[in-house]
């Protein structure tokens, strides 16, 4: 049975926009009102209000303040305290004599004892004298009351006499005793208010102290002075830091010494920027206890690493201290004197190179005057600008020859083309195999300054620096020459090690002098023969330390020196120097200096300078050296008809026979075409000559062979 609905009124239709709205929409949901969030409780709002306040920066910095100051009068009070019982009592020389004892000087220990027993004796007789004091005391006031009574008469006396007023004579009595009268006054109005006002002034006094000591908990103090930013050195501060390095030892015995443990240390001195100290220790400590612990005694000072120093001084169980202001060592130093200073000039026996600073600021200067030089790090850390800086200088010295070999060959060098009398740049086994042989030429040359001498021992020679820069190449070189000798390698038979080796040995006593600059220091690329045979030897950042005993010796290391604690990247251009050429404090074996550099275009403008001192210098360039004449040929014909002729005059020779192919040849040349040939230069009668018959019989068997081969 169906049910018919009748409506009575007609229901509108909907706008035309819903009833195209409608035909898009498949599904209408219905979202429910959200339900009201509960008010939050009014306890759990105050809480977190009051933990908000509490824990704002602004309220603990407030809360820091109010609790800083406060102990500051309660730290000024125990140490105004401290030290009135210092004053009165022996306290104080008994706290000295335990830390004599403790660090084992009996000596200094028996002169306090003494000072002891005056200061007991004076105070003994300072407490007798106080039993007889009150009977002298009312004597004394006795007496000077009357005496001063008469006086006041007298005085009134001669004035009645002189007024005819007989009232004068007591004139001077009245004023007197209205004057303390007054003073009675006086008293009893400022009385009351000093009765207040005095206790703030003594709070104030003891805050003073208090504030001057830091006498407040780590907690309490500035941000800055927890963080130990800019905080100076003081004894204590040292003595807290040496207690707290872990030796059982020393923390024991500085225990015993009491808060007079500053009795290890000496004066606390300024050195640049920093301080020095140096640190007797106590017996059963070594130095090298410290020595181990340069982190954590730097962090207990406050300190980076980099920024504390250790050596060891002369004196015994000694060690000293240099330690940096905060961030000292990362502010750069100031130009060259070669860059600012146009007119200076150098000399190789008297002179010294301005380097760079030393740490406490001074500056650093080293001497070259017949001293083999080896400078050494890691790549990238300013080891051919610090060689370069000092050759630089010495060029400014015109007596002064340089045979140069760049095995880097990116141009760090090309300044001295004009100053180099050889001058080879590049990293190829082509550019090792000449400078090898540049090096041995610079042997035959000492060879024959040696031989000159033992004719003449007055006989005088120009300095010959021989420079060779990136040396490891040199020695890990692999080719071998037409003998099977190695070019490169540490053992007898490498080319590069004996020359270099035969210059270390007797170069200095005729000035021939070999520098050099190598990279991570190695037994394979820096053997132990030619770094020891280096008079001055300089270390840049590095990575082990026995690394840098390969650099600078055990004994430099032992005494303190610390190439591998430098920062990579952070300490470009800071060199550990160990030599005789430069001044070392006293007592040390090292020295750090923090080296000037000299950028490219500077380098260029002193080396122009050096240039216009030498008046042109024709650079011999092997690698780009052609030979478009036949050499042999014409070696044969300068020599003409003379058996032998010495080297020298053969180069001259060809010079005025060619003098574009030949007016730059040195030795290294001749020997380079002569080389091999059989007709190779030699000594005769101490000098070093070329032989004609040589150098036609290898010109005839050079044909020869040469047609030999065109006719196969």
């Amino acid at each position: 049975m169906s049910e018919n609905v009748v409506r009575l009124h007609k229901e509108p239709a909907p706008p035309a926009e819903i009833l195209a709205d409608a035909a898009s929409v498949t599904t209408l949901t219905v979202v429910p009102d959200p339900e009201p969030a509960k008010p939050v409780p009014l306890w759990l709002r105050s809480g977190r209000a009051v933990k908000t306040a509490v824990t704002h920066e602004t309220t603990k910095t407030t809360a820091r303040a109010v609790a800083r100051h406060t102990l500051y009068v309660a730290g000024g009070a125990r140490i105004v305290a401290r030290r009135t019982w210092d004053g009165k009592t022996g306290a104080r020389y008994e706290r000295m004599i335990r830390a004599a004892e403790a660090a084992g000087n009996l000596e200094v220990a028996e002169e306090w004892e003494e000072r002891l027993q005056r200061f007991r004796q004076a105070r003994h007789h300072r407490r007798m004298d106080l039993l007889h004091s009150p009977v002298d005391v009312a004597k004394g006031a006795a007496v000077g009351t009357g005496m001063g009574i008469g006086v006041l008469v007298a005085l009134g006396v001669v004035m009645a006499l002189n007024t005819k007023d007989v009232a004068d004579v007591i004139t001077p009595l009245r004023a007197t005793v209205d004057f303390i009268g007054l003073l009675i006054r006086i008293v009893q109005v400022v009385w009351g208010p000093a009765l207040t006002i005095g206790p703030f002034l003594a709070l104030l006094a003891l805050w003073t102290v208090g504030s001057k000591q830091q006498a407040a908990p780590q907690w309490a103090l500035p941000a800055n002075v927890r963080s130990g930013e800019g905080e100076p050195i003081t004894p204590s501060i040292v003595v807290k830091a040496l207690r707290d390095l872990g030796v059982p030892a020393l923390r024991n015995a500085i225990k015993e010494m009491g808060d007079a443990g500053a009795a290890m240390l000496g004066p606390i001195r300024i050195a640049g920027c920093g301080v020095e100290v140096d640190v007797t220790l106590p017996s059963g400590v070594s130095t090298n206890e410290v020595q181990q612990r340069r982190r954590k005694l730097a962090e207990n000072l406050t300190r980076h690493e980099h920024e504390v120093f250790i050596v060891i001084p002369e004196a015994a169980r000694t060690v000293r201290l240099w330690i940096a202001d905060s961030g000292a060592l990362d502010e750069p130093i100031g130009p060259s004197p070669l860059v600012t200073d146009e007119t200076m000039t150098a000399n190789y026996r008297t002179g010294k190179a301005p380097w760079g600073q030393d740490l406490r600021g001074d500056a650093a200067e080293l001497g070259v005057y017949q001293r083999h030089l080896l400078i050494t790090g890691r790549s990238n850390q300013g080891k051919t600008a610090s060689l370069r800086s000092v050759a630089l200088w010495l060029a400014l010295d015109k007596s002064v020859q340089f045979w140069l070999g760049d095995l880097k060959g990116v141009g760090d060098w090309k300044m001295f083309d004009g100053i180099a009398d050889v001058l080879i740049q590049g990293p190829t086994d082509d550019h090792v195999i000449q400078v090898t042989e540049m090096v041995e030429a610079a042997v035959e040359e000492m060879n024959r300054r040696i031989d000159v001498r033992r004719g003449d021992p007055h006989a005088v020679f120009p300095p010959l620096i021989v420079i060779v820069d990136e040396a490891q190449v040199a020695f890990m070189c692999p080719v071998l020459d037409e003998d099977k000798k190695p070019y490169g390698g540490a053992k007898a038979t490498s080319r590069y090690f004996m020359a270099v080796r035969k210059i270390h040995n007797q170069g200095r006593a005729v000035d021939v002098l070999m520098w050099q600059g190598t990279q991570d220091p190695t037994d394979q690329n820096l053997p132990k023969l030619v770094r020891e045979g280096a008079h001055t030897r300089a270390s840049l950042v590095l990575g082990t330390e026995s690394q840098s005993r390969m650099a600078l010796g055990d004994k430099a290391v032992d005494d303190g020196a610390a190439p591998h604690l430098l920062r990579q990247g952070l300490d470009k251009g800071t060199l550990v120097v160990t030599s005789d050429g430069i001044d070392v404090p006293k007592g040390q074996s090292s020295i750090t200096v923090r080296t000037h550099f000299i950028d490219d275009d500077p380098a260029a403008e002193i080396a122009e300078r050096a240039k216009a001192l030498r008046n042109g210098v024709a650079t011999v360039h092997a690698i780009e050296r052609g030979e478009q004449r036949d050499p042999l040929a014409d070696i044969l014909a300068v020599l003409g008809r003379d058996e032998r002729v010495r080297t020298q005059e053969v180069i001259t020779r060809l010079g005025a026979l060619n003098t574009d192919a030949y007016g730059k040849w040195s030795f290294l040349d001749l020997k380079r075409v002569l080389g091999g040939t059989g007709a190779e230069p030699y000594k005769s009668d101490g000098v070093i000559v070329v032989r004609r018959d040589r150098v036609a019989a290898a010109l005839a068997n050079r044909d020869t062979e040469g047609s030999a081969s065109a006719s196969e």
